[in-house]
């Protein structure tokens, strides 16, 4: 087997395919990040390796510290090793011998030991390497795709079939390459997709700049990024403005401002200006790690088409080889033909019974829709969550976080006769002046021009007092105003009741802002048939009613705790998908089909859910959704396609209607066909 030497961004991507990958140690450390040995089987036992050397192939241009050897099975029993490399002019070579044999056989009519030969030459150069695998697993008595297609091309020439046998030997070669030029692509598309951690950081140290790996770097310390560099590690900005491609991060291809205070996430492009951070993540737990971590553990989840195809393959072989061998023997016996017939038609069974179309393409298909979703902000840690979200018909938000920006703002205000709303706001701006309370921070900031406020008093859990231009003020909860004398019946309910001099003078409501575009989400869901949206909160049912009307849903639950959030979703029929920030929403999570994680600030979030809105926007899920079935229609026609072919090309091998050809065909060239068919996922843009 030949080494495939190429650099791909430090993560194994659950590839299926049937190159082995040997990473080659290079100068800079990798932070540590190290992976065992990968051995990806898909069930079936098939051993697909590939002898294509690709020397020099640099996918990221970054150098990866780290060795991976990854041994891609397809689980159907058959070795998919091409034996040593042939050089370049052999192939060509062979495809000509083949057509002077038929001009030979077919044109000039020369005597039959000339068209032997020149068939013979095409079939040893086009197959030689299949030939030479082929001994060394039959004296193991190993039966694999080699040693089987071996066994054919020889019968066929020594049944005088030389060129049927030259023909095979061609289009078994032909059909590897081009399947394994398709699925090498669609590994490097996929590959692309996660190239977004550095393996460098320029660290300021003992007042000069030094270029280390990130994993060297400690929370606290200082890093420069250069302009159109990306960002190595997650921090806040010291110095510098700029513009932030979050676009492998987030999907979101707009970039951002960033500013001093404002933080950045490791992966995000810097733009055209130099920024000075202070990292915040160590490099472990830096937002490019946290992703590229799930990405790689995805292939362990597999779904259950992934699960029922990789059983199928273990039961299918062996039934197969039974089936050929009484297809050989059984009708001569019968007298039903001779049994150089029967033997030609069992061969060419048993090169046509090869399931890897079905355990390449479909593993492969998941990892594509896992791959794609992740360019448009929608990180999935697996293909059984993929198959959730393309079945979803029930989505189930949380209110706080989800649809709402967990930020209180002032939503109304009450002003007694004679006072005016800007007097009560600077009046109560005044008097929170001091208060780190959130209440108090949203009435400040609806109110810039407050007045010094005197003698200020905080009575935990009950209200401030506070004296403002000479005025006795009361700030709190209408029970702590009528505790010190003061008349609330005309008081209608609010937040926070203000006096003055012991006389009500207003009141301020608060609520939970809702985000711009969760009305649209919701409107969006609906449109893409989801069939149910339940918002489930704990806030109080005046608070829950108010948001729900403000986004169209017409379904929610209010005043729940986290555990009856969970019981609620257990409850609810068909396929449910949770959306949630993460905080306290544990046992939700994992009572969904697929529980979604909004945004990529909690560690907790991305590591208990099953998907994570990487950009935190509500209007991505639709848009997943749709993306997670058109991937799921792709595979299932995968599926459906290589069964129908190999069912119809199967039972028309003991009638003599299939040549040994088109039994070849309906190995590689099937398997050709559906992993090209699966590559259109990785073009497949939101919607």
């Amino acid at each position: 087997m030949k080494e495939t030497k190429r650099e791909c961004s430090c993560t194994c991507h659950g590839a299926h395919g049937r190159d082995s990958h040997a990473h080659a140690e290079h100068g800079a450390a990798h932070g540590g990040h190290s992976h065992a040995e990968h051995d990806h089987a898909c069930g079936c036992g098939h051993d697909h390796e590939h002898g294509h050397g690709h020397e020099g192939e640099d996918c990221c241009g970054h150098d990866h510290g780290h060795a991976h050897e990854h041994a891609h099975g397809c689980g159907c029993g058959h070795d998919h090793s091409h034996g040593p490399e042939a050089p370049k002019w052999v192939f060509p070579a062979a495809v000509v011998l083949f057509a002077l044999g038929l001009v030979f056989e077919h044109v000039l009519h020369l005597p039959v030991w000339a068209v032997a030969v020149s068939h013979g030459l095409a079939a040893i150069l086009s197959g030689y390497g299949v030939f030479l695998d082929g001994l060394k697993n039959l004296v193991r008595l190993n039966f694999t795709e080699n040693v089987l297609m071996s066994i054919a091309v020889i019968v066929a020439f020594c049944l005088g079939e030389f060129g049927e046998a030259a023909a095979v030997a061609i289009l078994f070669n032909l059909g590897e390459r081009a399947e394994e030029i398709a699925e090498r692509r669609s590994r490097r598309s996929i590959t692309a997709l996660t190239e977004m951690r550095p393996d460098t950081a320029r660290v300021l140290r003992d007042g000069a700049e030094q270029i280390v790996s990130p994993a060297s770097v400690a929370v606290g310390e200082t890093v420069v990024v250069n302009p159109y560099e990306r960002i190595p590690l997650d921090g806040v900005i010291t110095e510098g403005s700029s513009y932030i491609d979050n676009a492998a991060l987030t999907g979101e291809s707009v970039p951002v401002e960033a500013a001093p205070g404002d933080s950045v996430l490791s992966g995000g492009v810097n733009g055209s200006a130099k920024l000075t951070l202070r990292v915040t993540s160590a490099f472990e737990d830096s937002t490019a790690s946290r992703i590229l971590r799930m990405i790689e553990e995805s292939s362990a989840r597999k779904g259950k088409a992934e699960k029922l195809i990789t059983r199928f393959a273990r039961v299918y072989t062996p039934i197969v080889l039974v089936l050929a061998i009484l297809v050989a023997v059984l009708p001569p016996l019968f007298g039903l033909g001779a049994f150089s017939v029967w033997l030609y038609r069992a061969l060419t069974m048993l090169v046509a019974s090869c399931p890897c179309a079905l355990v390449i393409s479909v593993p492969l298909g998941f990892f594509a829709g896992i791959g794609v979703e992740s360019t448009n902000g929608m990180l999935i840690k697996g293909g059984k969550y993929l198959e959730a979200l393309a079945k979803a018909d029930t989505v189930v938000l949380d209110k706080t976080g989800t649809i709402t920006t967990g930020a209180l703002s002032v939503s109304s205000v009450w002003t007694a006769e004679g006072v005016s709303e800007q007097m009560l706001l600077r009046f109560a701006a005044s008097a929170e002046s001091l208060s780190t309370h959130p209440v108090a921070k949203a009435i400040r900031e609806a109110d810039g021009d407050a007045p010094e406020a005197e003698d200020i008093r905080e009575i935990a859990g009950r209200g401030i007092e506070a004296v403002v231009e000479g005025k006795k003020l009361l700030a709190g909860r209408s029970t702590f105003l009528k505790e010190n004398g003061v008349d609330v019946s005309q008081l209608p309910p609010c937040t926070v009741a203000i006096a003055a001099d012991g006389r009500v003078i207003g009141g301020i409501t608060l609520a939970d802002t809702v985000k711009p575009d969760s009305a649209a989400a919701v409107a969006d869901m609906k449109k893409t048939g989801i069939r149910q949206v339940v918002m489930l909160t704990g806030d109080n049912e005046a608070a829950a009613r108010a948001v729900a009307a403000q986004v169209g849903v017409t379904d929610y639950r209010a005043g729940l705790l986290p555990q009856d959030k969970a019981q609620a979703v257990e409850a609810m029929q068909g396929t449910r998908v949770f959306v949630g920030d993460g905080v306290n929403d544990a046992p939700v999570l994992a009572a969904a089909d697929c529980g979604v994680a909004v945004g990529l600030g909690s560690q907790a979030a991305i590591e208990t859910a099953d998907a994570v809105l990487s950009s935190g926007s509500l209007s991505l899920l639709p848009r997943a959704i749709r993306l997670a079935r058109r991937s799921m229609n792709v595979i299932r026609f995968n599926i459906v396609f290589a069964l129908a072919t190999k069912a119809a090309v199967l039972l028309c091998i003991p009638f003599g209607f299939v040549p040994m050809w088109v039994g070849v065909f309906a190995d590689v060239g099937v398997t050709a066909l559906t992993v090209l068919n699966t590559m259109r996922i990785l073009r497949f843009k939101a919607k």
